[in-house]
């Protein structure tokens, strides 16, 4: 779950995955997307928009592997890899919807968000959300009415705020989005990517 309108765009989150886990360069299992500019001067719109794995219900990435690399832990929904089992023909990025892999050149197998699952065994939080300065990053079993992120939909919604995800395609993305202060659009990561190409951004 994201609080977008208090992501400031300073990609700790970004820096702190890398440092706990050791991706590759190259490859972000998470990334934050600058949304913007939009309207007209001088009503103009920006957000940065924090995005990783959507943790989908129906993953397309599970249902194209063709080795069984790619699967679902059935303890918790969220998608992981089996590195040993992946050949990194990159089917699982083709598929997505939200370019949530990416491929490891030194491994030559795909990486992705798996919401830091070995932290997450010794009850910590995943690294992202642990280090985000503005507290905009939060996990948690939205399923489960007692949870934290279950309680801050709830006060959200009780407070007129909208609850947003990214476009879905069939696949229910379980990440959700609180934004404020600016209208939500209707863009994919590989789209926002294409922008931020041209703007001369690259990755971490």
């Amino acid at each position: 779950m994201k609080f977008t309108f208090r992501c400031i765009g300073c990609k700790g989150c970004q820096v702190a995955c890398k440092m706990e886990n050791g991706t590759a360069l190259g490859c972000d299992r998470i990334k934050v997307r600058e949304v913007g500019p939009t309207g007209t001067y001088p009503n103009l719109e920006m957000y940065f928009l924090p995005t990783m794995c959507q943790q989908c219900e129906n993953p397309s990435c599970v249902e194209v592997c063709p080795t069984g690399a790619m699967y679902q832990n059935p303890e918790d929904g969220v998608v992981l890899i089996d590195n040993k089992k992946c050949i990194g023909c990159q089917s699982c990025n083709k598929k997505c919807p939200y370019n949530a892999t990416t491929f490891n050149e030194i491994s030559r197998t795909m990486d992705k968000c798996t919401l830091c699952a070995n932290s997450r065994a010794e009850g910590e939080v995943p690294a992202c959300v642990k280090n985000c300065s503005g507290k905009a990053l939060n996990c948690g079993d939205i399923d489960d009415p007692q949870s934290k992120v279950s309680k801050m939909i709830q006060d959200a919604t009780e407070a007129g705020e909208t609850i947003f995800s990214i476009r879905d395609f069939g696949n229910n993305p379980s990440t959700k989005y609180i934004l404020k202060n600016a209208k939500w659009q209707d863009v994919l990561p590989l789209g926002l990517d294409e922008v931020s190409s041209k703007k001369g951004y690259k990755s971490l």
